[in-house]
């Protein structure tokens, strides 16, 4: 006999003791096996809502961890999800059983490798979500005969409960996956844990990039939107993995600027945080310049970028009205970056430093001069790598 309906009441339960989609699978696992279905293999897919990833696959094995990968955009259109049974179930929503050691599924990806390795009987189910979207898992043994008809109903009756835990985890992963896009990873995760009143905000100690596009009004004027929309984004891609890269977090794109902060904890050295934000724009700059050459090669004007950089402190937390608000920061200190900026388009000076943020470098650093700065009562010095 096939017990499984303690796994099928661990399931309702909401999975007591596994928080995370590969714990879900190792468990689910184990504890077939334990009500005597003899697997070799399962790989669960669920697809998710990302600008880079179409989803996650959760493959396991007996006795190896539970291996997590991420696929493209591109994996729709892969022979592996074209022309094998996880995509024939996403299509059809319907379950499909392949008997290997017969020659079953013969045209289908990847399963005459499984049956080179010993697999005997290919299942593949639905996991169905409320929103009507369809996700799928695959079980494999490698027991003489295939599976029984006793493990295959056992199979697809945990299918209903293992999908209502797919969907409860995977909704959790999209929301995660938003806000990260959004709003930032350290914003995400401090709106999850409930920072989310209006007002609900942190004084923190930063280096702040504020950087935005040269010509940008020129730009505007003489190319078309959708054009527009390409040169921005190629310009934030110079920045925002360099940024990312060397643990700063961007809070904001504001037409053709960019905010992104550094924090500075208590404990953190000064002179290696500015270093780290030194080496980001040097990899951002480096990036624009590859970026000009492709653009100088289809005939296309070099695009530049202005930098500001600063330390200081900042107001972080929720702004806006009582239905609509923005996580973001604010304060002096934001205001000045902002200046300086612009003070670095009049002077011609790619990246510009603050009086503050120069004082905190280990390295090298040259002298502007002092300038009147709208809102500052005395003239502030501005600097410049040398």
């Amino acid at each position: 006999m096939i017990d499984v309906e303690p796994l099928f009441d661990w399931l309702v339960d909401g999975t007591p003791g596994a928080t995370t989609p590969a714990q879900v699978v190792e468990r689910l696992c184990r504890g077939a096996i334990e009500a005597g279905i003899p697997l070799a293999r399962t790989e669960a897919f669920v697809r998710t809502l990302h600008p880079q990833i179409v989803g996650r696959s959760f493959l396991w094995r007996p006795g190896e961890p539970v291996q997590v990968r991420e696929n493209t955009y591109a994996y729709l259109s892969s022979p592996a999800f074209a022309n094998g049974p996880v995509g024939a179930v996403f299509r059809s929503g319907q379950p499909g059983r392949f008997r290997l050691d017969r020659g079953e599924g013969g045209g289908m990806f990847g399963l005459d490798e499984l049956a080179r390795e010993g697999v005997t009987d290919y299942l593949a189910g639905p996991l169905r979500f409320m929103n009507g979207q369809v996700h799928a898992i695959t079980f494999a043994t490698a027991a003489a005969g295939g599976f029984t008809d006793e493990a295959v109903a056992a199979l697809m009756r945990l299918l209903r409960p293992l999908s209502r835990v797919a969907e409860i985890l995977a909704l959790s992963r999209t929301a995660a996956n938003l806000l990260n896009t959004y709003v930032g990873h350290d914003a995400g995760e401090r709106i999850l844990a409930g920072k989310i009143q209006r007002g609900d905000s942190d004084t923190i100690h930063a280096a702040l990039w504020f950087s935005d596009l040269r010509d940008f009004t020129r730009l505007s004027n003489t190319v078309p939107p959708a054009e527009l929309v390409r040169v921005l984004n190629d310009l934030f891609d110079c920045q925002v993995p360099a940024i990312e890269r060397h643990g700063g977090e961007v809070l904001k794109f504001m037409g053709d600027g960019l905010l992104a902060i550094f924090p500075l904890p208590p404990d953190a050295d000064p002179g290696k945080v500015t270093a780290d934000v030194l080496a980001a724009a040097g990899e951002a700059y480096t990036a624009l310049d590859a970026l000009n050459l492709e653009r100088s090669a289809v005939g296309r004007d070099p695009i530049r970028f202005g930098l500001a950089l600063h330390i200081g402190e900042v107001a972080y937390g929720n702004i806006g009205g009582s239905g609509r608000l923005d996580f973001t920061c604010i304060g002096p200190a934001v205001n000045l970056a902002a200046r300086l900026e612009a003070l670095s388009s009049k002077l011609g000076t790619p990246m510009i430093l603050s009086e503050a943020f120069a004082r905190a470098c280990t390295c090298a650093v040259r002298s502007l001069g002092h300038f009147e700065l709208k809102g500052l009562d005395a003239p502030a010095e501005a600097f410049a790598p040398p």
